[in-house]
């Protein structure tokens, strides 16, 4: 065992199948690398603490709204047999919570890594998910996996519930993807809520917008292979006209798509459950995205941030940046 660690994990975004994956169509997710979790854990300490932007003190102390990284850092002490070891937890986080872009997950993720590194331990895929999801059962209730999923991955992700969780070989080396944040939280069980509403009380009217956004995550997938950035963008239209359509967009969001696409967006949309939190577009160069950005900040996001494809590295399936994993 060492007497300290890192580790790191990542924000996520949604950027096809939101609500849809939900009812078994297929999503794709990507990890926003430079919005991270980063976990520091040391031994040199007495007793059990640990400092994030809700708490600072004893881990036994900690409130119900931190019950499941209480339970998570329980679990972890159990597994390596280490229940009355005395550290302290740094957890230092850029990822904004009540955004849609995977907050808890990427606490979960990283502050498993953080405990692994610490005893020197070698760490599945498989197992970081089961035990990350620990914590997201406590905030989620019922979470899909995508979540954890995404920010423990260091390339965007195929996913299907239950079925598959896997990585995308693609190379977007110009296309520049910009997040603006609604400056609304999000509201997720009350968007869920609303489709499985819709579901029940319209289903010749919402069925076929869950179907129809299940497939152009299908024409995504395949736009993505062909490096298609305008049949991205066009995708990413429809996917908002069919999510406003199920009623889980805003106004603010709505018009935040509308602002991207005047300033030379290929396509944008909201990310995430909607009714608040974040939308995305998709830009041809970096030269379009930091206009966008700069637009949308004058509109009134209060953070914007650029995600550029070519920092991935996908010979490898990893990015350019030398993160501790």
């Amino acid at each position: 065992m060492k007497e300290k660690a890192i580790a790191t994990s990542y924000a996520k975004i949604i950027w096809f199948g939101e609500h849809s994956v939900v009812y078994g169509q297929p999503a794709i997710a990507l990890p926003l690398y430079n919005v991270d979790v980063q976990t520091r854990l040391t031994t040199s300490t007495t007793g059990q603490t640990i400092d994030c932007r809700y708490f600072d003190g004893p881990i036994n102390e900690m409130a119900d709204n931190l019950k499941g990284i209480r339970l998570l850092i329980t679990k972890l002490l159990a597994v390596f047999h280490a229940q009355d070891l005395n550290f302290h937890l740094k957890i230092t986080s850029k990822v904004p919570a009540e955004r849609g872009m995977g907050s808890s997950a990427a606490t979960a993720v990283a502050i498993v890594r953080v405990f692994f590194n610490l005893f020197e331990t070698p760490l599945t895929r498989a197992r970081l998910l089961s035990l990350a999801n620990i914590e997201e059962q406590i905030t989620h209730g019922n979470p899909s996996g995508l979540d954890t999923a995404t920010a423990s991955s260091d390339a965007p992700i195929w996913f299907i519930r239950n079925q598959v969780n896997e990585q995308i070989d693609f190379n977007l080396s110009t296309p520049t993807l910009v997040i603006a944040d609604s400056g609304i939280k999000g509201k997720t069980s009350e968007a869920v809520s609303l489709v499985r509403t819709n579901l029940t009380d319209m289903p010749e009217d919402a069925r076929p917008l869950i179907d129809q956004l299940g497939q152009i995550a299908k024409s995504a997938r395949n736009a993505l292979a062909t490096s298609d950035e305008v049949l991205l963008g066009q995708l990413m239209n429809q996917s908002q006209t069919n999510l406003a359509k199920l009623g889980v967009s805003t106004a603010t969001l709505d018009r935040f798509c509308a602002i991207a696409s005047q300033n030379g967006a290929l396509g944008a949309k909201l990310t995430g459950s909607g009714l608040g939190g974040c939308m995305i577009s998709i830009a041809k160069n970096q030269v379009d995205a930091q206009r966008i950005a700069t637009a949308l900040r004058t509109a009134g996001a209060p953070q914007t941030w650029i995600q550029s494809f070519a920092n991935y590295d996908y010979s490898t399936g990893e990015t350019h940046d030398n993160l501790v994993k």
